[in-house]
């Protein structure tokens, strides 16, 4: 026997519709909830897994702060005088590995005017100026450090640069071999004005003779962005200066003592380049309270 439904009224009629929109309302929410959640999955697996370490080690890539990268320069190879040896350069690359650095080897052959000119474009924290240098005096006037290439000069090659100054002639007086000829050197004037983009709170280690006999070339590293700048106030011997470097770099970058303190513990283990008494200082002499970990965390 059938039942007869019972006919709502206009009010019960309306209040049904109400609830059934509501209730087709919550279904197609919780529906696009589920789609959301479904693709937020797929992506989330699909994205390559990374750890939170990964994550630091990105944003460092990204940082110059965190890229750690080093530069040996050695022209010396080139000319090499007495007590040059090989051996330097692997106990340094070692030494600059063990502390996080990655290295960059350039021989005698490569280091042109054109490697000082883009030498700042490569983001180094840290370069290691193995190079012949001089600071002569000419008519009685200190003359400017000037940094040794390997590219013999020539009148017809960066004409601009040699009329303005920026680029003076240089030659190995003492080694009869390379009596008469001529190579380009770089003075403080080309570090300033030649030199393509900036230092990025670069320490510069400039092992040659005389680096530091004068703050030119010092003052110009500093002003295209260089932290510091460690050098030798007079000449050195090649075997002098090999030992002071590795010892200094071992205290300062090992050891993480502060810059004045590095120096100071060299001296007391090498002494004083026995044959010119050179010492080891430094430019500008306030970074000499900081160790290469407060260096290295500046941008």
């Amino acid at each position: 026997m059938k039942t007869k439904k019972k006919r709502l009224g206009t009010k019960a009629r309306v209040q049904a519709h109400k609830k059934r929109v509501a209730y087709i309302g919550v279904i197609i929410t919780v529906s696009i909830l589920i789609a959301v959640i479904a693709v937020s999955g797929f992506f989330i697996h699909s994205y390559p897994n990374s750890s939170p370490n990964q994550t630091i080690n990105r944003d460092q890539t990204n940082n110059p702060t965190f890229q750690l990268k080093a530069a040996i320069v050695d022209q010396g190879s080139v000319a090499p005088t007495a007590g040059y040896n090989q051996t330097f350069i692997q106990t340094t690359t070692n030494i600059l590995k063990q502390a996080g650095y990655t290295v960059d080897y350039y021989p005698g052959e490569s280091v042109t005017v054109d490697f000082y000119r883009n030498l700042p474009t490569h983001g180094y924290r840290l370069i290691i100026l193995r190079v012949h240098s001089t600071a002569t005096k000419t008519q009685g006037t200190e003359g400017p450090v000037t940094l040794f290439t390997s590219e013999r000069a020539s009148q017809t090659k960066y004409v601009y640069e040699q009329l303005t100054d920026q680029l003076l002639g240089v030659s190995f007086s003492k080694d009869e071999r390379e009596k008469g000829i001529i190579y380009f050197g770089i003075p403080p004037l080309f570090v300033t004005q030649a030199m393509k983009g900036r230092f990025q709170n670069t320490i510069v280690i400039m092992m040659g003779c005389e680096g530091l006999d004068n703050p030119l070339m010092a003052m110009a590293f500093v002003e295209k962005g260089a932290k510091v700048y460690v050098s030798w106030n007079q000449a050195v011997s090649a075997s002098h200066t090999d030992l002071a470097t590795t010892r200094l770099l071992q205290h300062f970058l090992m050891e993480k003592l502060t810059l004045k303190e590095s120096v100071q513990e060299t001296f007391k283990e090498v002494g004083a380049d026995p044959a010119y008494e050179s010492l080891l200082i430094y430019y500008p002499l306030e970074v000499g309270e900081q160790t290469i970990e407060n260096i290295a965390g500046e941008s």
